[in-house]
């Protein structure tokens, strides 16, 4: 059983991220879970930390951070079912194999495999909602939740705004009846991952070009497709699960990191903290100047903040 370990900030390893460089130093392996194949990139010594990416990423975003980090953790670093170069099932007539319950349920099982009972977690976008499910269906198991640039699912979609929801267009056309968005998106795939990379006032330089090089090849029709049921079952299952939680009012027992870009749509159209009060009661987080993709364009950053959190010390936003 892990504990989260605890260090004056003082013994923080300084931010380091050598230019060209594309997870050195990582190992690779293919985890056979319930329900997928999850590519899982793992390195690094310490108490294991999960770091799930989003939309339409992979595991490689957490390149720029990774190298730090791994010198005090455990990182473990998977694609998410339908990403990458994890496998890509049949999400089913409700599509609930691509409920964020599902891919929890994948990223629990992987981590039982490499032998961690209890661990702490990291998301952004797509992935910090598989952590925010697996918070709530494994809170035996997590001892620690940062989730980078959202607001909980059933607080977005009941919370709809018309700036909102013309910034976050995908959620509702990507969410559309199949083959619908599949065949517009896949007519140029080189053109649609630039266009959905490229967020407003930020641009496409804060990615190396390495990461963009690793996006695009994974930019397939069968990676579309998946992420198309992702967005099906995130307006159908998931929010259904949302719902109930939050009639319930059930919460998240861990503490919960909360940080998001000044200049995303999470930052522009919601109060992120008075979204996450409802669901963590043990909550932190501040604005970082950034867009939606924080660990990338300011990752050291992230970086200062996810060691001290999950090194057990309270961490305060950079001056």
């Amino acid at each position: 059983m892990s504990q989260p370990v605890t260090q004056t900030k003082s013994s923080r390893p300084p931010f380091s991220w050598e230019k060209g460089q594309l997870m050195e130093g990582f190992r690779y392996e293919r985890v056979k879970t319930s329900g997928a194949e999850i590519n899982v990139a793992i390195g690094g010594e310490g108490p294991p930390l999960l770091l799930l990416h989003g939309n339409p990423l992979t595991h490689v975003s957490w390149h720029k951070i990774a190298p730090a980090l791994a010198k005090s953790f455990t990182l473990i670093m998977p694609d998410l079912r339908g990403y990458g170069d994890s496998s890509k099932p049949d999400g089913g007539e409700d599509h609930s194999g691509y409920s964020f319950r599902s891919m929890g349920q994948d990223n629990a099982e992987v981590m039982t495999h490499f032998g961690f009972d209890r661990f702490q977690v990291a998301g952004h976008d797509r992935g910090a909602r598989v952590a925010f499910r697996m918070a709530l269906d494994f809170p035996d198991r997590i001892e620690r939740v940062a989730a980078l640039d959202i607001v909980p699912t059933h607080h977005a979609l009941t919370n709809v705004t018309l700036g909102w929801g013309i910034e976050a267009y995908h959620w509702f056309f990507m969410a559309q009846k199949a083959p619908f968005p599949e065949k517009l998106l896949t007519a140029d795939l080189s053109y649609y991952i630039d266009y959905k990379l490229n967020k407003k006032g930020v641009g496409l330089e804060i990615f190396s070009p390495e990461a963009m090089a690793e996006y695009k090849r994974c930019t397939t029709p069968e990676q579309i497709h998946a992420v198309c049921e992702d967005y099906r079952a995130t307006v159908g299952v998931d929010l259904a699960m949302d719902t109930a939680d939050y009639n319930a009012k059930r919460m998240i027992a861990c503490p919960v990191l909360v940080l998001w870009g000044s200049n995303s749509h999470c930052g522009r159209h919601f109060k992120p903290l008075e979204a996450w009060s409802t669901w963590a009661p043990d909550l932190r987080g501040w604005d970082v100047p950034t867009g939606h993709y924080p660990a990338e364009q300011r990752a050291d950053l992230i970086y200062d903040a996810f060691w001290d959190f999950f090194s057990g010390q309270e961490p305060v936003a950079a001056a």
